[in-house]
């Protein structure tokens, strides 16, 4: 492991709360804290990574490491693509970086996700690649790595951070729990996905534009994901992948 600090990477299907996770770790203020680099990286072709631009997974990999060298990092990332580079890369697995996953049901997931692209693969929901990352991370380490649900994330936040502090062996701080709403720069390249929690100021469902009427449409798009083939399709595809990262859930 890098000599500064660790890195701490949280693998998360895409419309898991993992912003506000991220937006967790931003306020304790002792970590370097990277937005989304390897589906930057796949999406745009290149991703700034502190002070300097790759254009590759590998140089990714190598920068990550070189960034670590001067203190603790910590990044997230959604797994709508897969990542051959990381899954090869067995010492990032094994013990230069620290893994933890966050997963939401796919029906949730599915719903809030054509909102934003209605044209969505059934791969870009993203299970099958961050079960793909834990089965290495699991074979590379021989241990089950940590896994949040993010519902409990929502309803316990306090508890369910303290746990994740306490398996990637940083101290809790609670302060970090609320912050200030606003939209920030680190998300930028991607803000329209990040519109919910940029209006947020700490763990909780963000209010759905229009009030109570927005809150029934959400509710509404989930159960309507199994009344559209094709978005049954992509739910039947994924589920069984949710649901053996469920089974690992804290």
């Amino acid at each position: 492991m890098s000599a500064g600090g660790p890195i701490l990477a949280l693998w998360s299907a895409p419309r898991c709360r993992s912003t506000a996770f991220f937006r967790m770790m931003l306020e304790r203020g002792d970590v370097r804290a990277v937005h989304e680099p390897f589906s930057y990286l796949a999406e745009f072709g290149r991703v700034a990574v502190g002070e300097h631009t790759v254009s590759t997974e590998a140089a990714l990999l190598a920068r990550l490491r070189e960034l670590a060298a001067g203190g603790p990092v910590f990044f997230k990332d959604t797994t709508d693509e897969r990542y051959p580079a990381l899954l090869a890369d067995r010492a990032f697995l094994a013990g230069d970086a620290r893994h933890a996953f966050l997963i939401r049901p796919p029906r949730e997931t599915i719903a809030s996700y054509v909102r934003i692209n209605p044209g969505v693969r059934a791969e870009q929901i993203g299970f099958g690649h961050q079960w793909e990352i834990f089965e290495a991370v699991r074979a590379a380490t021989g241990r089950v790595p940590f896994v949040m649900d993010s519902a409990r994330l929502l309803a316990e936040p306090a508890a369910v951070v303290a746990e994740y502090c306490a398996a990637m062996e940083i101290d809790f701080r609670p302060d970090a729990l609320s912050w200030q709403p606003g939209a920030r720069t680190e998300w930028g390249p991607s803000e329209r996905w990040h519109a919910e929690v940029s209006r947020t100021s700490g763990f909780a469902v963000p209010e759905q534009p229009g009030g109570a009427a927005g809150a029934v449409e959400a509710v509404e798009a989930v159960e309507a994901v199994e009344d559209d083939d094709r978005l049954a399709a992509i739910l039947d595809y994924q589920q069984p992948f949710y649901e053996r990262l469920l089974a690992h859930a804290v």
